[in-house]
């Protein structure tokens, strides 16, 4: 072979490599929370807030059924088993929740696309969510089901593979039941399944909670006008007032009333965060809690806020907040009476109050 035809061939493959290289991407989403607590309108306190790879495949887990049998069936199959909707809200995923709430240890959501169940939030201690249980033990689940921090697999002829780290395979491990997916959902503070999350591939990949790399094309919601994010904020608003009170009434306390001044309080904070692009319960041209409350004109003798940022929806961002001590506290504090929640596309606000009497 010619010094020449060496020199082809090594160009070649060099360039190979780097079509290659360039078809790859990652993606890495952040998070961050905080909350603070106001003690009264004069004194205000702020609170700041491994496993190692496996090759193991699950092949053998049978009798898949209950809530993950929900997956991929038709609407009108949804409205047979559970009945009509207490309501409908819109999704940033292309998706629209169908919300089931009168039962809270029955509390389900539904997702549906173009007719078909493409989702389900899933939270009620009464549910069936074979094989898994709320209450569950991360160990006592690892004991059945191996959990592995890397998931490859095809969608639409795109390859794609989430990597998880030590922290996300302790709070929200994913894994991947009969071409289900399925998100577990920790309280870290018990070691308890909280809540469950089942998807499709295309849905997961829309929603991208952990790292990704991927070849070929990204799957990729559909982009909101202004009039369909106030459709998906006011849902998130409802969701997160509801998970909340799912979560208070495992924990024996009494459920929130909905306050609508504090929740345009909370809101015009998610806005203002977002807008003027910064992060802080100290609003650059609002101040911090005291100032938005007495601005709003809301009395109160205790007051406290969670906010967070760029979790993929309000259920994510309610399950952040359990895994927060300080956020934590706030959520499952007894005293509080009434809950405002604010919602600007990914900017989350709780605004917690207690009532006089």
């Amino acid at each position: 072979m010619s010094k020449r035809s060496v020199i082809i061939i090594f160009l070649l493959i060099v360039s190979i490599i780097i079509i290659y290289s360039a078809s790859i991407d990652v993606n890495k989403f952040s998070v961050d929370d905080t909350n603070e607590v106001l003690p009264s309108l004069e004194n205000e306190l702020q609170i700041e807030s491994v496993l190692e790879n496996t090759d193991k495949k699950i092949d053998d887990v049978q009798d898949l059924k209950g809530v993950h049998s929900y997956i991929g069936l038709e609407a009108d199959e949804i409205e047979k088993l559970l009945g009509k909707p207490v309501r409908i809200d819109r999704s940033s995923y292309d998706y629209d929740w169908w919300i089931y709430n009168e039962d809270f240890e029955q509390y389900i959501q539904i997702g549906i696309e173009k007719d078909k169940v493409v989702t389900v939030y899933a939270i009620g201690d009464k549910l069936d969510l074979h094989p898994f249980k709320i209450g569950q033990s991360l160990k006592e689940i690892e004991n059945n089901i191996p959990l592995t921090n890397k998931i490859s697999f095809h969608a639409q002829n795109n390859s794609y593979r989430f990597e998880l780290n030590e922290t996300e395979m302790l709070k929200m491990p994913l894994v991947e039941l009969d071409h289900v997916f399925v998100q577990l959902y920790f309280d870290t503070f018990t070691n308890k399944l909280s809540s469950v999350r089942y998807m499709n591939s295309e849905t997961l990949v829309k929603q991208r909670p952990y790292e990704l790399i991927y070849r070929g094309d990204l799957i990729s919601a559909k982009e909101l006008i202004d009039e369909e994010w106030k459709e998906v904020e006011k849902g998130n608003q409802a969701q997160i007032l509801d998970i909340t009170n799912v979560i208070r009434k495992r924990h024996d306390l009494p459920s929130l009333k909905w306050d609508k001044t504090t929740a345009e309080v909370a809101y015009n904070h998610s806005k203002d965060m977002n807008q003027n692009n910064y992060f802080s319960h100290k609003s650059p041209t609002t101040g911090g809690l005291a100032d938005r409350l007495a601005e709003g004109e809301v009395i109160y003798q205790l007051a406290g806020e969670n906010i967070a940022a760029l979790y993929v929806d309000g259920i994510a961002a309610v399950e952040g907040w359990l895994n927060s001590e300080g956020h934590r506290e706030t959520l499952l504090n007894e005293k509080f009476t009434h809950l405002g929640v604010g919602v600007f596309e990914k900017h989350y606000t709780q605004n917690f109050v207690q009532k006089w009497e």
